[in-house]
């Protein structure tokens, strides 16, 4: 940043309830970078000017790093009065026309947590479309066919469409599923009111079956609850889409199977004895286990937090970028063996081995 007193590098770090900004100038700055790199992360992601790096920490302590030129070499600027930047504006129309906000473009009170949550979820989503585009996985020379399953009153499908149209200024033609009919009356009827019937369209169907025509190139899931996300993970994997993001909600099958099972390896089974530490060690294990999945089916998956507990306890995100690259037989034999232990056998591993993407 340019400060009165020169060139300064910004360092920003978070913890559970702020961010913590601090400047240093640029000559003596390597100490802290330095220190930055010594933290114990898997996985970078840095941008400069004309080209993206992404860094993989790998088990056996070396680096798997991947450069992608940048089409448009990145403008400089180095004010630090800037404006911040709204992946999704409180003013747009659609979140009016959804309740979302008021005609100011105010929050409304009942409705914070969820613009929240969709804000967060496309402002993950933003680093892997820029990404794909500069990598080729996405393109400009067609419509990007983008699919959000479960979507339910749409204010994800809505906000999405808005950002890769209006953002990233792409032709889009998007799709929203969901079972209730009624769902689908009240999104094609605000689609319309915008403007955008002819490339927002909506089916009603369950997410395993609805029929939405291929290619797919970017698959969204927001919540939807338990196998269902299984279910939307394996479509995506079936259109082979290169980008997709699923936020999780309820895991009562793994559940299910833990509270069943009689090979618990010890000395677990103080942990599965009590409901709760049950439930909650259930979600992380079922999310593992698609995280492992969707490596075989030849995907890098990123397992993160999109947004803050306050805002909704289901704030887990499995954000998936396809690469084709072949899981190693490490990595098969890892999740084999997890899965043999606990005596489990996730729905997604089900469907994937259905439809032939991975071996029975």
């Amino acid at each position: 940043m340019e400060l009165k007193a020169g060139a300064n590098l910004q360092i920003t770090t978070f913890d559970e309830r702020q961010a913590f900004t601090t400047n240093r100038p640029w000559a003596d700055a390597g100490p802290d970078v330095d220190a930055l790199l010594a933290e114990p992360f898997m996985s970078w992601h840095v941008e400069l000017i004309d080209e993206t790096l992404q860094v993989q920490a790998t088990k056996r302590g070396g680096a798997v790093v991947s450069v992608t030129p940048v089409a448009q070499p990145r403008p400089v600027d180095a004010s630090h009065d800037r404006v911040k930047q709204r992946l999704v504006d409180p003013n747009a129309r659609f979140l009016q026309i959804l309740g979302v906000t008021t005609a100011a473009g105010v929050v409304k009170v009942g409705r914070r947590d969820k613009f929240r949550q969709v804000e967060e979820f496309v402002r993950a989503l933003d680093p892997v479309v820029r990404d794909a585009l500069a990598g080729g996985r996405l393109t400009r020379d067609r419509p990007v066919r983008a699919v959000d399953l479960g979507c339910g009153n749409a204010y994800l499908t809505f906000a999405a469409y808005q950002y890769l149209a209006q953002v990233r200024g792409l032709s889009v033609e998007m799709v929203g599923v969901d079972q209730l009919a009624q769902a689908r009356q009240h999104n094609e009827a605000a689609a319309s009111r915008l403007g955008w019937g002819d490339r927002l369209t909506f089916v009603d169907g369950d997410i395993a079956s609805a029929v939405v025509e291929g290619p797919v190139d970017v698959v969204l899931a927001l919540h939807a609850c338990d196998t269902a996300t299984d279910e939307a993970l394996a479509r995506a994997v079936g259109w082979q889409a290169p980008v997709v993001m699923a936020a999780p909600c309820c895991h009562h099958d793994i559940q299910r199977q833990l509270k069943a099972t009689k090979c618990i390896p010890r000395p677990y089974e103080v942990v599965t004895r009590h409901g709760i530490l049950r439930e909650r060690f259930a979600d992380i294990l079922t999310d593992a286990l698609r995280a492992a999945l969707l490596r075989q089916a030849g995907y890098r998956t990123d397992v993160m937090e999109f947004v803050d507990t306050r805002h909704t306890p289901r704030n887990l995100l499995l954000r998936a970028v396809r690469t084709g690259a072949e899981a190693t037989p490490e990595e098969v034999a890892e999740y084999r063996r997890l899965v043999a232990e606990w005596g489990v056998r996730p729905r997604l591993a089900d469907l994937l081995e259905d439809d032939g993407t991975l071996p029975k």
